[in-house]
């Protein structure tokens, strides 16, 4: 094992030492509540309605395989966040483990789908509030949560954690208490609405069987359930300010398991036996309109907060996500050396700003667009996804390699079945395109794909030359490699 790496290695164990100037401030309880809530926003509360009225109860298989694939991308991830803990996650780790190149795509292709998934969550809030204030216009809503979150982002990382913390408890708490209030209904047959059938699991089988719209709806369906598990990477980007990433990382991590099982498969499996999956029109959230059709109106009203809620969770992470992968990829010298500044709280407010202002595009999406938006959005932002899932795969593999065998047998916390596993996943991921490119919602998303990374590509080619080094990268050190993840703090420019 080569002396760079052991050195990395010893830095990341030490695990409370600043990444850069920024604060390690997220403690243990944050990490695990960051994680949990990750996996509960849109997709699961909204963008659901459009995977069950395309697949039926089918939809509950699409979720336990696209689950499998994203906890093996996680457990990827994980390995290299356990041993190197950065705020840059896989663009840190692409950079230094591939080329510069990786890590010039990896990280502005990040930055890029997490604008568009913030772009998601905003183009449905507006659509939670009209549930109860009909005249507001969706885009004054967006506007208003954009200005909210952007500034709770600015204040520091400790209240980024904290009120992240609190979303995922009420996320979790409704989410359970949908699933147990679910369950009363249907074992007290409790239906006021006369043109719905009474609340029954037989309805998973009986409106055209598991698979109603046979193998073509499921394997389309898929496209949605992937979208839903966006953003669960972001365990990897909080490493970089955690307390304790040796402890908290593989412990968030390894929860995927069950919050998949849980919060999706079967918080979905009662929403189709309180109302058939055929009833579900995706005007309002599925998880409001089960009770609202009901005639349970106080839960209905109970669960529109709570998706609202999750959107507004779902944009913070996004927002402190691209904040700090701006920071990363500006060390690297792959962004403009602005994105390094940090406020007098150790937050990276350039980026945040940036990040915040692109975003706010969505208003202009939802006020032009305000039928098609979503779709629009979650397919650009599916595509990217794609991309970062596999560039963490492909460097998970440069990874062990750089490592060594000495290396991978001293790891702490491994991808199960390494290359074997790393290759199926990869392999799925692949026919995930296939399936966009077959599917006419999605194949603009996956022309468009091609196209953005050869725009990075050349992104890449015009800054290299413009730096006149042999990539862009403007910070690196001795022997090429990129500075040290716990660089001096005195060197972090401030104001």
């Amino acid at each position: 094992m080569s002396t760079e790496t052991k050195g990395n290695r010893g830095s990341a164990q030490a695990g409370n030492s600043a990444d850069g100037g920024l604060r390690r401030a997220l403690t243990n309880r944050h990490i695990q509540m960051i994680a949990l809530g990750g996996a509960i926003g849109t997709g699961l509360f909204y963008g659901s309605a459009a995977g069950i009225k395309l697949a039926g109860p089918s939809i509950l298989l699409a979720y336990a395989l696209g689950g499998i694939v994203i906890f093996f991308v996680v457990r990827a991830m994980g390995e290299m966040s356990v041993h190197r803990p950065s705020s840059g996650s896989f663009s840190r780790y692409a950079n230094d483990y591939w080329s510069p190149r990786a890590g010039f795509v990896a990280g502005w292709n990040y930055w890029f789908n997490y604008i568009a998934v913030a772009m998601a969550e905003l183009t449905v809030v507006g659509q939670y509030v009209q549930y109860w204030f009909p005249s507001v216009p969706a885009w004054a809503s967006a506007a208003a949560v954009l200005l909210v979150i952007t500034a709770v982002n600015l204040v520091g990382v400790r209240a980024f954690g904290e009120f992240e913390f609190w979303f995922a408890i009420i996320k979790v708490a409704a989410v359970v208490g949908m699933i147990v209030l679910g369950l009363y209904v249907i074992a007290a047959g409790v239906n006021s609405n006369p043109h719905l059938p009474d609340p029954s699991f037989s309805h998973l089988f009986d409106r055209g069987g598991f698979f109603p719209r046979e193998l073509d709806g499921f394997l389309v369906s898929l496209v949605f359930v992937m979208f839903s598990f966006g953003g669960i990477e972001l365990i990897g980007i909080t490493a970089g300010e955690a307390e304790n990433p040796q402890r908290s990382i593989p412990k968030a991590v390894n929860q995927v398991v069950y919050r998949i099982l849980i919060f999706y498969i079967g918080a979905l499996f009662v929403v189709m036996a309180v109302v058939p999956w055929d009833a579900i029109d995706g005007k309002l959230s599925p998880f409001v309109q089960i009770f609202d059709s009901v005639g349970i109106k106080a839960a209905a009203h109970m669960l529109n907060f709570v998706v609202l809620t999750a959107a507004l969770s779902v944009y913070n992470s996004g927002l402190y996500s691209n904040g700090r992968m701006l920071y990363s990829l500006a060390w690297q010298g792959n962004a403009p050396k602005a994105f390094t500044k940090l406020s007098h709280r150790g937050i990276p407010y350039v980026g945040v700003l940036f990040s915040s202002l692109v975003t706010a595009t969505a208003v202009a999406i939802v006020y032009f667009l305000p039928e098609t938006a979503f779709t629009i959005v979650i397919s650009t932002a599916l595509a990217s996804g794609i991309i970062s899932w596999a560039i963490i795969l492909i460097t998970q593999r440069k990874f062990r390699k750089a490592i060594g065998p000495q290396g991978e047998a001293e790891l702490s916390f491994k991808l199960p079945g390494g290359k074997t596993t790393n290759s199926i996943v990869l392999a799925a991921l692949g026919g995930l395109l296939a399936l966009m490119a077959f599917s006419a919602d999605y194949r603009t998303a996956a022309i468009v794909l091609p196209i953005w990374l050869a725009i990075l590509f050349v992104a890449y080619e015009v800054g290299r030359r413009r730096s006149g080094l042999g990539g862009p990268g403007r910070n690196e050190g001795p022997g090429g490699q990129a500075p040290s993840d716990d660089a001096d703090e005195s060197a972090r420019p401030k104001i």
